[in-house]
């Protein structure tokens, strides 16, 4: 594994590439010393092309913004500048030292320095990786890249003080290991599972945001199944953690419990999936911890409606925002109706089939049949065969031209029986094809007064 002469050409030769090459060489020629770093030069490492480059540079964010009048600073990135080239947008961070007086949450000043100093505040060795690309020198410290080809993660330092000086470490070395699926350095597993109680330090959002990027890497189930090894995820998600150990009837889960289901689930993403639908995904049968009952089988009745309660209260709890909230508890509360569809009239059908997050919740019932074993997706593509049958029959209705206010702005009228009738009438005229746009609908409003 090294840098190799055709990976570094393949990323000059893109645009991408070849911007960050043109900041590195103003910056340099301005006499700042600048580097491309992190998991840029990892995924060159790699022999890929890498998708982001973030770059280092010794000069300050207000020497950065004289030399790209675009750029402006990071928000909450202490000492960070983004630039802006053509359709990409670059983050500049100029080299630092953290603040060692951090509460764990995050570091709250930061001091700059120079480029060791810079790599020996970064977390991981595969992470203090520097690559300039216009020498084509590779710096590496702490032997980055022999990590990278054991696959291993290891902190820079004293691991348990790296956690303690942000807690976010914790998630992160996790998320890592799992991107890699690799495998940690003995002191790093060993300072994770002692310091795990610290991950509730750590705000909502900041949970949410590396959730998220777990949900969104390749292996998201060995991240998931890490956190509860480790003793991570009953400190800051214990309604997942509370998941393993939930039998479910081995009729019809033969995969086994409520936990081994749900990382079936997450085994199964697509590129296509989102991140609400993988969340969804992940919270989907939280509920099933408090709906188990044992009649003629093992049950849950309901746990769909309580798994998105209890999913509304750790969403707020992560400081998700509302609409987002409400998105996804949708998903998760629906999700076993798939049967209902077969019995509706064409009129209820269209309640569903035309609601805006119908689609994202055929791909959590998707999910949900891929993570059960034995697999059934017969009903999973009935539900298609009859969406598609009845938009067939009746197209998605088209978007009224006009509203209840714009007629009532219009006519300086109040709400009432008269503004129903007037929306009826050029939604009449709309689907005949009469008007076409707002413009004509209101002249259509005229000729009806």
């Amino acid at each position: 594994m090294s840098l190799t002469k055709e990976i570094i050409d393949a990323t000059l030769r893109t645009a991408y590439g070849e911007a960050a090459y043109k900041i590195v060489e103003t910056l340099s020629d301005a006499g700042f010393d600048t580097w491309w770093v992190g998991g840029c030069v990892r995924d060159m490492l790699m022999a890929k092309v890498p998708a982001d480059i973030d770059i280092a540079t010794a000069a300050t964010p207000e020497q950065i913004i004289a030399l790209f009048p675009k750029a402006t600073l990071t928000p909450k990135a202490l000492g960070s500048v983004r630039i802006p080239i053509g359709n990409d947008e670059f983050e500049i961070t100029t080299f630092r030292e953290d603040d060692e007086a951090s509460d764990g949450r995050h570091p709250e000043s930061v001091t700059f320095s120079d480029r060791d100093s810079d790599a020996k505040r970064r977390d991981f060795t595969i992470n203090a990786l520097y690559f300039h690309p216009i020498s084509r020198e590779l710096y590496d410290p702490f032997d980055g890249e022999a990590d990278l080809k054991e696959k291993m993660i290891q902190f820079i330092g004293d691991p348990a003080t790296r956690i303690k000086h942000d807690a976010l470490r914790i998630l992160r070395c996790v998320r890592f290991k799992a991107l890699l699926n690799g495998q940690y350095h003995p002191d790093t597993y060993r300072a994770l599972r002692e310091q795990a109680a610290l991950v509730k330090t750590l705000s909502g959002s900041r949970q949410l945001e590396e959730v998220e990027k777990i949900l969104m890497s390749p292996h998201p189930q060995i991240a998931f199944e890490d956190l509860w090894e480790l003793g991570i995820l009953e400190h800051f998600l214990p309604e997942l953690y509370a998941c393993k150990g939930m039998a479910q009837p081995v009729e019809y889960h033969q995969e086994g419990d409520v936990w081994n289901h749900t990382m079936n689930c997450l085994k199964k993403f697509r590129e296509e999936d989102g991140a609400d639908v993988r969340i969804a995904t992940l919270f989907h049968d939280v509920g099933k911890t408090k709906t188990f009952s044992q009649e003629e089988r093992i049950r849950f009745n309901e746990h769909a409606t309580v798994s998105s309660e209890i999913a509304i209260d750790v969403f707020t709890r992560l400081q998700m925002p509302k609409k987002r909230i409400e998105k996804i508890a949708w998903m998760i509360k629906h999700h076993m109706m798939m049967n209902a569809f077969f019995e509706m009239e064409d009129d209820r059908k269209g309640h569903w089939y035309y609601h805006p997050w119908f689609a994202e919740l055929i791909q959590l019932f998707y999910l949900d049949a891929a993570g059960t074993t034995p697999g059934n997706f017969d009903l999973y593509y009935r539900i298609i065969a009859d969406e598609n049958a009845f938009l067939d029959r009746q197209p998605r209705p088209q978007k009224p031209l006009l509203t209840g206010d714009d007629v009532m702005d219009l006519l300086g009228v109040k709400p009432g029986a008269e503004v129903g009738a007037l929306l009826q009438k050029i939604h009449e005229a709309q689907q005949k094809g009469m008007i076409t746009s707002k413009s004509e609908a209101k002249d259509y409003l005229k000729t009806l007064l």
